[in-house]
């Protein structure tokens, strides 16, 4: 909304209004760089937005209007223009008063965009401000509800949006042989779906897309918050065009039909650079195809951000700080582990430390960190590579996954000869790293001797802000989950609801649950003597671990998830 070369006036408004000190927007402007300062700090959730809606109305001199996560535009209004109109424009039109419209708009420095809305209308325009994510929120749910009333619309929409343009980087088709696929692959309208379903993944802030294809139809979803979502598909007679379409940005082999194949390719949408991961498999009806979307704007610039409580704070902290052992993060596939170790390398990451990776498959690029692709097929192992790894001087070494009982051999020597290491297991719990580790055939005084911390993760869903409702849960539903009420206490209960900001599903973004053992001398002992994991674990409570199920009952009571989600990703231990 306000454009670099505005910082010192607009800068002037967030001074005189309190919203920050000059301390704090030295740092914000130095962080900032050439991103307006606005944008900045609402991505980075710097301000709370109603203040920033607050302070950029006042620097524009409108009225500030919140729209609220229920708010529709009348269907009259939103037809005085094209379908796409308002959604470029930044705007959204809120009522009709004779000649005049009131319209609010999430870019107001841009006064041409004024103008276009007051000739595209031909009504004279009452600007009001408003916040951009509300005003996109308000068009994508008015859109919805134009597509849900008429779903061939939807299709029409995406063909027609001048959203679908983008730019990709990948290698280019090497099979000149195959021209009538590229050819079908390259149409204009091929190209704008494929741009569109990554778009609006983009958006919702999807992890991942699938498009399926079925007897008679194909089906197109994104997992939003863990949950699979349907959204309008193209036709079937389509699908082999946007599978080959796909396979083209990825650099794949299109003729190949009976094979998966994997591949990656780079977007740039909505203002920023986002990795795409494909995967494709063929099945009995056609190819289906996975997108996983890599955004490193999600990444969490550090430890500090992954919301952990005080006790796993200060050991996660403390753990990192430590110049050479092991730090084991598990919990199961798509738990978050990654971003956890990613977050601890944000950490670490300074000029005067080496750090390599090994990783399978490098999800995201880290700037000054050394990261190593593991490829089994070509014989590049997780050990092989570990081993070149430690003879290249590293300070800090992150190893994806331990696997096998030859990489965590080679990792436990390499916490004891010097190195800071960190990795990822399989297992239930926190405790359950060290049987893991002796299952591989470590012996448990090299374990006792490496091994600086285990931690456990899941990840909940968040309730959606807008429409989560208080709710009272039953006796005997604690007791049958072996929950002490003394643990929800001083807290409101909420439940799901369900509106449109978050698809009806009650639910919107999620975050982490953890269970952080550190290997103290008390649980070094217990290794040595060769305890169980449930004694292991005993200790460890005694000494202030907090459990996966109560870390989430402490998430419930904070109004942050329901019970049923917290439990369902907890379990009843």
């Amino acid at each position: 909304m306000v454009e670099p070369q505005d910082y010192s006036s607009f800068q002037a408004v967030l001074l005189q209004r309190g919203v920050m000190t000059e301390a704090e927007l030295r740092d914000v402007k130095s962080e900032a760089g050439r991103m307006p300062l606005d944008k900045f700090l609402l991505q980075n959730k710097r301000v709370d937005p109603e203040v920033m809606l607050l302070a950029v109305a006042s620097y524009f001199n409108m009225r500030p209007i919140a729209l609220r996560g229920s708010f529709l535009p009348p269907r009259k209004l939103v037809d005085l223009a094209p379908p796409d109109f308002w959604v470029r424009v930044k705007a959204v039109p809120l009522m009709q008063v004779g000649g005049r419209l009131a319209v609010a708009f999430g870019d107001p420095f841009d006064l041409v965009l004024q103008e276009e809305v007051a000739r595209a209308t031909r009504l004279e325009i009452i600007a009001l401000v408003a916040l951009e994510q509300d005003v996109n929120d308000a068009m994508v749910r008015a859109r919805a509800k134009k597509d849900s009333e008429n779903p061939n619309l939807a299709m029409e929409n995406i063909m027609r949006s001048p959203e679908a343009d983008l730019e990709f980087s990948s290698e280019s088709l090497k099979d000149e042989s195959l021209d009538q696929a590229v050819a079908s692959a390259d149409a204009a309208p091929v190209i704008r779906m494929v741009n569109m379903m990554l778009i609006e993944a983009l958006r919702t802030g999807a992890s991942d897309i699938h498009f399926e294809a079925l007897e008679k139809a194909s089906r197109l979803r994104y997992r939003i918050d863990g949950a699979l979502i349907e959204r309008p598909c193209p036709p079937k007679a389509l699908h082999n065009a946007i599978v080959s379409r796909v396979k083209i940005m990825a650099d794949l082999d299109i003729a190949e039909r009976r094979n998966p194949q994997d591949g990656r390719f780079r977007v740039k949408a909505l203002n920023k650079d986002v990795d795409i991961r494909v995967s494709i498999l063929p099945t009995i009806h056609g190819e289906k195809i996975v997108m996983r979307t890599l955004d490193k704007t999600n990444l969490a610039p550090g430890l500090a951000s992954l919301g952990l409580d005080d006790f796993a704070y200060r050991a996660m902290h403390h753990a990192i700080e430590q110049p050479h052992g092991i730090l084991l993060v598990t919990g199961p596939t798509g738990s978050g582990k990654t971003t956890t170790l990613y977050s601890c390398l944000q950490d670490l990451n300074q000029p005067d430390v080496n750090i390599v990776t090994a990783e399978d498959p490098v999800e995201y690029e880290l700037a000054g960190v050394n990261q190593v692709h593991v490829n089994e097929q070509v014989g590049l192992s997780f050990a092989n590579v570990l081993r070149s790894v430690l003879r290249q001087d590293p300070d800090i070494v992150l190893v994806g996954e331990i696997r096998d009982g030859e990489t965590a051999d080679i990792a436990v020597k390499a916490a004891l000869t010097g190195h800071l290491v960190l990795s990822t297991l399989h297992t239930n719990d926190a405790s359950g790293v060290i049987a893991r580790l002796i299952d591989m055939g470590v012996p448990p005084f090299l374990i006792a001797s490496s091994l600086i911390l285990a931690q456990a993760q899941r990840l909940y869903r968040r309730l959606c802000p807008v429409c989560k409702r208080p709710a009272e849960i039953e006796p005997d539903i604690l007791r049958a989950n072996d929950i002490d009420p003394e643990d929800l206490a001083g807290g409101t209960i909420f439940e799901a609801a369900g509106c449109p900001k978050c698809n009806g599903t009650g639910y919107k973004g999620r975050g982490a649950i953890m269970e952080v053992l550190p290997i103290t001398d008390g649980i070094r002992a217990e290794i040595t003597r060769g305890s169980t994991s449930p004694v292991i674990r005993s200790v460890a409570v005694a000494e202030g671990m907090v459990t996966l199920k109560r870390v989430g009952v402490m998430k419930v009571r904070a109004g942050m998830t329901s019970l049923n989600a917290a439990l369902e990703v907890t379990g009843s231990e």
